[in-house]
């Protein structure tokens, strides 16, 4: 074996990050499952009372933030960890991300 590929197998940081890559592989998917449930509830509501829950609008907005946030890491377009390793996303973090996201088109 190639010894460079022996010493970056034995390389703690690049297993450390494989192991946060798991943690937040399992918190995706939770967090979709529960974009999900949000969405039917959402729409439920809106059937019985005619208007949205504004709670959760906000909430996920920043769930919503928080999702993209991992995607990030999980891509490595960012070596910021996201919750719980940083502070939860608010929803003025997605109008500050669409605004960075189209400096850059």
């Amino acid at each position: 074996m190639n010894e460079e590929i022996k010493q970056r197998l034995q390389t703690k940081e690049i297993w450390q990050r494989g192991l946060f890559m798991l943690f937040f592989m399992f918190i995706y998917g939770f967090s979709n499952s529960l974009i999900i449930g949000i969405t039917f509830f959402q729409f439920a509501t809106l059937i019985v009372t005619g208007k949205t829950n504004e709670f959760l609008l906000g909430f996920s907005q920043s769930l919503g933030v928080y999702i993209y946030q991992i995607i990030n890491f999980l891509t490595f377009n960012s070596e910021q960890r996201p919750f719980p390793f940083s502070s939860w996303p608010n929803g003025h973090d997605a109008a500050e991300m669409i605004q960075d996201i189209s400096k850059n088109d």
